[in-house]
């Protein structure tokens, strides 16, 4: 049995896959009708809170594998890493990010010690330190829709955008067959770099009209964050990420998809053309 900690646009997806190759998964939920799995024959939901420890530990009993995958927050991830450690589970798939514990930002500390706890517990593990996600454009959807535009403090830089389908697909295939990956650290990313100004090329060809990219700067990207219902501390900390695309922090491109699941990387564009009906 493999445990998913959430069910949010990565844990649901790689819930589907392992269930689509009949793999026993269970989906750790707090509302099983919001679940987005929950019409995936085969996906067992669980209720459970990360807040409650008693749950996370009820949600353990039977499991080999987890796929960790929350919000940053170390307190709920390593009570999950020592519920995993009680219940006497082998491998976890921990869906990271760029992690330093001497970051600017602290969603890259919290991420950065739960590694560490990870490290320490002696439970096989891999990382997955995926680049930004294209998922993050759908927060845009508004802007593009009612605009044709959108902004951003990512400037000109280069970015490997990852699609969150193509995460899911990678913890799913390595909870499935852990033991080539055991002690690996990976760096999924897309195919190929891109700027914004590139993205919005690429939504004008998708969309059949012109997408315009506006440079902003960081208190105009802040605030533009917390316009669209983001609490202030998480929008400063995702300014300071978008920032630093600026600075080249996520130009980088691996093969780490390809080579595990044998077929290429999504692509900026297939992305745009599956979720066109958001952007139109």
């Amino acid at each position: 049995m493999i445990l998913v900690t959430t069910a949010g646009k990565v844990g649901a997806e790689a819930a589907r896959l392992l269930a689509r190759r009949m793999e026993p998964v269970r989906l750790l939920v707090r509302n099983p009708q919001k679940a987005t799995a929950s019409t995936q024959p085969g996906v067992e939901l669980v209720l459970g809170d990360l807040n409650a420890r008693e749950t996370i530990d009820a949600a353990m009993q039977g499991v080999s594998g987890v796929i960790l995958v929350s919000p940053a927050d170390p307190a709920h991830e390593i009570d999950v890493i020592d519920s995993a450690v009680r219940a006497g589970v082998s491998h976890i798939v921990k869906v990271t990010s760029k992690a330093s514990a001497d970051s600017p930002i602290a969603r890259r500390r919290d991420q950065a010690a739960i590694e560490d706890r990870l490290i320490a517990s002696g439970l096989g593990h891999t990382l997955l330190r995926n680049n930004a996600y294209m998922q993050n454009f759908l927060m845009l959807a508004p802007a593009i829709r009612k605009t044709s535009s959108f902004g951003s403090a990512a400037g000109d830089g280069r970015i490997g955008m990852i699609d969150s389908r193509d995460v899911a697909a990678v913890a799913a295939e390595i909870a499935a067959s852990p033991a080539s990956h055991t002690g690996k650290t990976y760096w999924p990313s897309g195919p190929a770099g891109l700027t914004y100004a590139e993205a919005a090329e690429e939504l004008s060809k998708a969309l059949g009209r012109t997408i315009d990219y506006r440079p902003l700067s960081f208190e105009e990207q802040k605030q533009d964050m917390i316009d669209a219902g983001l609490p202030a501390h998480i929008a400063q900390m995702n300014t300071q990420a978008v920032s630093l695309f600026a600075r080249g922090d996520s130009d980088w491109v691996t093969d780490d998809v390809p080579s595990i699941l044998g077929r290429p990387a999504g692509t900026f564009r297939q992305f745009v053309m599956d979720h066109s009906a958001v952007f139109a």
